[in-house]
């Protein structure tokens, strides 16, 4: 959904031609699909501390980087594959967040055989997606009871940097959430796709 007139109202966060093309064709959607899942899961993770801007200016280095977020590769990184990522100035070189993409890819294979798919785990936290009305970005939670419990599970489960603020963070990016400001155009348009979706 490509959004041509620069008059719509966005949310405010969505400031510069990557964050509105971010904001206007995929945040906020609802996503079923597992590698797309697991990108958001993987680059939410790298984000901590940072600003998502940061992230979405290294995405296609990531991409490039990781195999194209294929968890069963990623998986099976080594030693040797780990310290190239290190090198990598394309990506975040923080040696616990490229440990953690490898352990999380592991533990992401271990829920998909479990529940079938990742999608069938991740989205019973919220079953359909969630609908929030906000008038403005500062009335946005950084952390809901919802992403305590997926937090809190999927630490059980073995995977990292997961905490409830990346986890909501991760809610609102694969359209768990909707939390589109009310009077930004996107926030119908996603309600709508999470009504066909339900």
């Amino acid at each position: 959904m490509k959004a041509k007139s620069r008059n719509l109202v966005r949310c405010s966060w969505a400031s510069n031609p990557l964050s509105i093309r971010y904001h206007d064709e995929e945040w906020g959607v609802p996503q079923h699909d597992d590698r797309v899942l697991f990108e958001f899961l993987l680059l939410e993770g790298a984000q901590a501390g940072l600003s998502w801007d940061t992230i979405l200016q290294k995405r296609e280095n990531y991409r490039a980087a990781f195999d194209g977020f294929d968890p069963q590769r990623i998986a099976r990184y080594d030693r040797r594959k780990v310290q190239s990522l290190l090198r990598n100035p394309g990506i975040v070189r923080n040696r616990l967040k490229i440990a953690s993409a490898v352990r999380n890819a592991k533990a992401f294979l271990i829920v998909q055989k479990e529940f079938g798919s990742f999608d069938r785990y991740i989205w019973q936290f919220v079953n359909k997606p969630r609908a929030n009305a906000r008038r403005s970005t500062q009335l946005i939670p950084a952390r809901t009871a919802e992403s305590d419990a997926m937090s809190k599970d999927l630490k059980k489960r073995g995977f990292n940097f997961v905490g409830s603020t990346i986890c909501y963070a991760f809610m609102q990016a694969v359209g768990m959430v909707n939390d589109h400001r009310v009077e930004c155009f996107r926030y119908a348009q996603v309600n709508r796709a999470g009504r066909r979706r339900a």
